[in-house]
This record gives C-alpha cells, sequence and structure tokens, in this order.
C-alpha cells in the first residue's frame, strides 16, 4: 500500500500519531487507576525510571566528548545526592552546556 504524500496528508499523519500517542498514555494511566501499586510495585516502578536515565546518559557520555563524561558525573552526583531525576538531567545538560562554552 502506498501513500501519496502531500501536505494534507502530512499533516493527517501526523495530527493520527498525536491522537495514538495521547490514548497510550491516557490508558496507561486508566489502566493504574485500577490497579493497586504495593510498595514492591513501587520500587520497581523508581528503578526503572532510574534505569531510563542511565539508558540514555551513559551512551552518549562513552561516545562523546569531555563535555559529556563531565554531564554524567554532574547528572550521578546530583541524582545521588537529591534522587530527583529532573534535577539531575537539568545538571547534566548545565554542566555540558558550560563545559562547551568556556572549553
Amino acid at each position: 500500500m502506498t501513500l501519496a504524500l502531500t501536505p494534507t496528508t502530512g499533516v493527517i499523519l501526523i495530527l493520527l500519531m498525536a491522537i495514538v500517542s495521547y490514548l497510550t498514555r491516557i490508558g496507561g494511566i486508566a489502566i493504574l487507576a485500577q490497579l493497586s501499586i504495593g510498595p514492591r510495585t513501587e520500587r520497581f516502578i523508581q528503578a526503572m525510571s532510574g534505569s531510563a536515565l542511565v539508558a540514555i546518559v551513559a551512551p552518549a557520555a562513552a561516545a562523546g566528548d569531555n563535555a559529556a563524561r563531565l554531564a554524567l558525573v554532574a547528572t550521578f552526583l546530583t541524582m545521588l545526592l537529591t534522587r530527583k531525576a529532573l534535577l539531575a538531567i537539568a545538571a547534566g545538560i548545565l554542566t555540558a552546556a558550560l563545559w562547551r562554552v568556556w572549553f
């Protein structure tokens, strides 16, 4: 099956993908709202968020320059000290940006 890509079909495809993405997220929330989450499941979910952060940052640091490696260290230390993923990501981004500006 082929689809002629015109500006109209492009917009339609983007809107359809956005709707599917939105429904997937809402569906997950709706399902989890019906379930009771115990302490073991909550620890698993928290560990998954940390491992996702490492899976994103570590390959970039391994293949990257000194700014990427320093950002990994800053991210790790911030996560270790604060246990807040968003703050750790911000620290890593800021560290890499400042390193690249100054060096």
